[in-house]
């Protein structure tokens, strides 16, 4: 995959760190005593297409939305920068089967998510069918966010849940049930 170049404050970039979780109640207890607010929970189905670049996923937000999502960010832990567009999509099932015609499906990742919001941090809580459980922190960018002060807050959160070296994660949900 090609790293993608550090990208700037604009609403298409976030700092990104995913990692395992050994302690599901632990750290909803911590994102419950740190969140300025808390969102719906969400069944989540993402399918995985092949791509030249980046990766591609179709997410169906069960009785909520579906929307494409196209993003780069390099396979490394810890926090790192990713690149994205997410668009809406009104015929997920239609949709689904032009782009397994036409690119090939990678995977399917099904997961239940738990959503916290800290300052500009989404906290995600994922409970994901086959592979466990796992902490993700998505801190978008803004002008009232930059970069610097994104990842700053990251590494934070990361001491306050207890996150170790061992515990994060390279790579996507898409790409770990492909090699499981």
């Amino acid at each position: 995959m090609n790293t993608p170049p550090e990208c700037n404050a604009a609403p298409s970039c976030n700092i990104e760190l995913k990692a395992r979780l050994p302690l599901l109640d632990a750290a909803r207890q911590i994102a419950n005593s740190l969140a300025d607010a808390r969102l719906p929970d969400q069944h989540q189905i993402d399918t995985y297409f092949h791509c030249r670049a980046g990766r591609l996923k179709l997410r169906e937000i069960i009785g909520v939305r579906a929307e494409l999502i196209a993003y780069c960010r390099s396979d490394e832990s810890g926090p790192k920068a990713s690149n994205y567009f997410v668009l809406p999509v009104e015929w997920p099932e239609r949709f689904k089967e032009a782009l397994t015609t036409t690119l090939g499906i990678r995977s399917h990742v099904d997961k239940h998510r738990e959503i916290y919001l800290h300052r500009n941090v989404r906290i995600h809580l994922d409970r994901v069918v086959g592979l466990g459980e796992f902490l993700e922190f998505e801190a978008v960018l803004s002008d009232a966010y930059p970069q610097a002060e994104s990842r700053k807050l990251v590494d934070e959160l990361r001491q306050r849940f207890g996150i170790t070296d061992d515990d994060l994660l390279e790579t996507s949900y898409g790409e770990m049930i492909e090699s499981a």
